[in-house]
């Protein structure tokens, strides 16, 4: 006897609810990590958080149209979910680069970044890309897109917990 299995891959057009299924627990407990929902519902590049560990975050962003330039005193992690994401870089003149070495998340470039430019990056879906410290990023997308991001929590990160969170 064979099983079948079938694969089903969710895009920001496309995708069903996000939903726990405890055995035996209140699912109110639970975020649901629905990305697509919590980016379609979203502002361009408005980083909503939708997992944690401790500081270490997972942010859903809907990608559309040039982002902010963001620069961080720490790495970051760019998974395209949805779309073609172009990520350009620009490594960043130690005047512009954050001061407080343990600041957490990412933060905006004052004025336009001044440095090297490193060139940039297309994420199709399933790409992921390296964001390093001390480095100006932009983000670009033709169409809506959706992005996660991993990193630490910060200033620019939104709690929607209220909105994420299953309550039955």
């Amino acid at each position: 006897m064979s099983v079948t299995y079938e694969t089903k891959f969710a895009s920001l057009a496309n995708f069903e609810k996000g939903r726990v299924e405890p055995i035996s627990d209140d699912v109110k407990h639970y975020a649901f990590s629905n990305c697509f929902e919590i980016a379609s519902q979203s502002k361009p590049y408005e980083k909503v958080v939708f997992g944690q560990n401790q500081i270490y975050v997972l942010e859903a962003l809907r990608a559309e149209g040039v982002s902010p330039w963001y620069t961080c005193a720490h790495d970051e992690f760019a998974l395209s979910m949805d779309g073609d994401i172009e990520i350009h870089l620009i490594k960043l003149d130690p005047a512009q680069t954050v001061a407080d070495v343990e600041k957490n998340g990412a933060v905006l470039v004052q004025g336009e970044p001044k440095g090297q430019k490193m060139g940039w990056m297309k994420l199709k879906r399933g790409h992921q890309g390296m964001l390093p410290k001390n480095t100006a990023y932009q983000f670009r997308s033709a169409t809506p897109g959706v992005i996660v991001l991993q990193s630490c929590k910060g200033d620019l990160t939104v709690e929607k917990w209220a909105d994420i969170c299953q309550t039955a």
